[in-house]
C-alpha cells in the first residue's frame, strides 16, 4: 500500500477501509484484538495512521479501546447501524430547508456527484461510490450556510457508517437512483419537498438495516 505521494490521511483512510472490511467479513470477529504494531508492520507505516484509523472505527462503535488490553472488535447490531439515520435525517432536513432557497436551483455540483455514483455503480467500487454519496449530502449541508450544523454533521464520521450499509446492501445502482427525488426537489428550490425527500431517503435505510430486504429497492420516487 505505501508509495510515493501518499499522505498520512490517505494511509489512515486506506487502513480504516481494510480494517472495516475485515470486521464486516468476519476476518476479525467480536472480541478479537487489533494490534496497532502488527497492522503498522503489515502495511509498512508508522503507528500514527493506524491509531487514527482505529479511533474513527471506535467513533462508530465497531471497536472498543480497553485500558491495559488494547483495541478489540465489538459486536454490532442492526440497532447500532440504524441509530444514525434519524440523526442524519434531522440534521439534513434542517439544512435542506435553508439550502433549497439559497442554492436557487443551481444543482450542478449535486448532478456531478449523482453522475459519478451512477458511473461507479457499474464497477462495484464501494469505497469510491461512498465518497460521492457522502459528498452529495455534504453539499446540501454546506449549502445551508450553517457552520454549526456542518460541524455536527461532520462529527458523525459518516464515511465508515455509509460503507457498512453499502457493503451489506450491495445494489449501488439503486442507491444512486434514490438520490434523484432529493436532487429534483432542490432544483425546484422547494424547502418542504426537499426535506420530505430526505426524510423518506433515510427512513428507508433505517428500516432496511433493521430488517434487511435485498429485493426491495431504495425509494426513487
Amino acid at each position: 500500500m505505501p508509495g510515493q505521494g501518499l499522505t498520512r490521511t490517505m494511509y489512515r483512510e486506506q487502513i480504516k477501509d481494510v480494517l472495516l472490511e475485515r470486521i464486516l467479513n468476519g476476518v476479525y470477529e467480536p472480541g478479537d484484538r487489533i494490534v496497532e504494531t502488527r497492522v503498522a508492520r503489515e502495511f509498512g507505516v508508522s503507528q500514527g495512521p493506524v491509531r487514527e484509523a482505529l479511533r474513527e472505527l471506535e467513533s462508530v462503535r465497531l471497536v472498543v479501546s480497553e485500558p491495559f488490553v488494547g483495541v478489540r472488535v465489538r459486536a454490532f447490531t442492526p440497532e447500532d447501524l440504524g441509530e444514525i439515520y434519524p440523526v442524519r435525517s434531522g440534521l439534513e432536513e434542517v439544512a435542506a430547508r435553508t439550502a433549497a432557497p439559497r442554492l436557487g436551483g443551481d444543482v450542478g455540483a449535486l448532478e456531478h456527484e449523482l453522475a459519478e455514483m451512477r458511473r461507479i455503480a457499474a464497477t462495484g467500487e464501494v469505497h469510491e461510490f461512498m465518497l460521492h454519496d457522502v459528498r452529495f449530502h455534504r453539499l446540501i449541508v454546506e449549502g445551508s450556510g450553517n457552520r454549526t450544523l456542518t460541524e455536527l454533521w461532520t462529527s458523525l464520521h459518516l464515511e465508515a457508517r455509509t460503507m457498512i450499509t453499502f457493503i451489506r446492501y450491495g445494489d449501488l445502482a439503486a442507491i444512486a437512483e434514490s438520490h434523484v427525488p432529493i436532487l429534483e426537489a432542490l432544483r425546484a428550490s422547494d424547502p418542504g419537498r426537499t426535506a420530505a425527500a430526505l426524510r423518506k431517503h433515510f427512513e428507508y435505510y433505517a428500516r432496511w438495516v433493521a430488517e434487511p430486504a435485498p429485493d426491495e429497492p431504495p425509494p426513487a420516487t
